[in-house]
């Protein structure tokens, strides 16, 4: 008689069965070709509560379980002045699935809500910058964040809309101000429907963004509101009727950078002329 599967176990099979093709796959393809993951490494995987961490935390449980690479992982989940609710729903989720988090306190919301400007810009920093410092506190040399591929997509776009330069989102980079420490993205090849699909089968919740800012635009008519991000994803829902493949081609054009084609460009902070060279 087969053993009946507990509700994590059921979950974590989802993955690898159910989501293999849109899920698993993709991830293993992130991590091998832009090598995330080596021996030695102490990775802090970084759980804001939301349904992209709480995947990534399941894919490195699942990758340490498999992988023939040595290496350590730590479940960190700073809490920026979360209210009850949220800390509680995170907490409670990191049981169900089975990951022992590691919980430390900050009062980023507070600094970031009151500091005006561009408030969501100051809390992701800070945001990125605690969770460094507490890595490295535990002996760590990478962090894990849960941008995925729809991340890349929108923010390559969002720089051209917005920011005036073609810029897109590294699968890993250097820390520039905590020596030794690497940034990595494992979920980088992972579509976001992809996540809602596996969540909605799973019957799981997770948290949003829990800032006052956020509410606005989340709780809006047409899912929008004064997002920039938000605006970004409808119009590529749009193009996406009349092109099914745009993501992918937005996708590998980062990947495919004709620099001789280009009447300027920026490296390491240092920009360059076409004319330089003509």
């Amino acid at each position: 008689m087969a053993r009946e599967l507990e509700e994590y176990q059921i979950i974590e099979r989802s993955i690898i069965k159910t989501y293999r093709k849109e899920i698993w796959n993709p991830f293993i393809e992130g991590v091998k070709n832009y090598e995330l993951v080596n021996d030695g490494d102490k990775i802090a995987v970084c759980i804001s509560g939301g349904k992209d961490s709480m995947l990534m935390a399941k894919l490195m449980q699942q990758l340490k379980r498999v992988s023939q690479t040595d290496f350590e992982l730590v479940f960190l989940v700073m809490d920026p002045g979360y209210n009850e609710l949220n800390r509680k729903k995170i907490e409670e989720n990191a049981e169900k699935l089975r990951v022992p988090i590691t919980v430390f306190e900050s009062s980023i919301f507070d600094v970031a809500n009151n500091a005006g400007g561009s408030p969501c810009y100051l809390c992701a920093r800070m945001r990125r910058g605690h969770l460094y410092a507490k890595a490295k506190e535990l002996g760590c040399n990478k962090i894990a964040l849960g941008h995925h591929f729809t991340d890349v997509i929108e923010t390559t776009l969002l720089g051209m809309f917005y920011g005036s330069q073609l810029q897109a989102m590294l699968p890993k980079l250097h820390s520039t101000n905590f020596e030794g420490m690497e940034l990595i993205r494992p979920m980088y090849c992972i579509k976001e429907e992809a996540i809602i699909r596996w969540a909605k089968h799973n019957n799981l919740e997770f948290i949003q963004c829990a800032c006052r800012f956020v509410d606005e635009y989340s709780n809006s008519e047409n899912g929008i509101g004064k997002s920039k991000r938000q605006e970004i994803k409808m119009l590529i829902k749009e193009l996406e009727k009349e092109n099914p493949g745009i993501e992918h081609s937005i996708f590998k054009s980062i990947h495919s950078v004709c620099l001789d084609t280009f009447p300027g460009y920026k490296q390491k902070g240092e920009y360059h002329s076409f004319l330089n060279e003509y």
